[in-house]
């Protein structure tokens, strides 16, 4: 398992060198998203098929 610091410098040595700070801020914020999910998975935190139209229906009703 990495490191905080070597995620972010994993991160870095794949952006151009010119990319900006809100480049580099995009992309944390989507690797610490993309964790967040994974652990939700792991830890059973997930709907199921039908629970989401459930939750969704008011929403999609036309």
């Amino acid at each position: 398992m990495q490191t905080a610091k070597q995620e972010v410098r994993e991160i870095l040595d794949h952006l151009p060198e010119d990319c900006t700070l809100e480049d580099i801020q995009y992309h944390l914020y989507v690797l610490q998203k993309v964790e967040r999910g994974l652990a939700d998975a792991r830890e059973g935190r997930v709907y199921s098929h039908k629970e989401i139209e459930t939750r969704m229906s008011k929403w999609l009703r036309k």
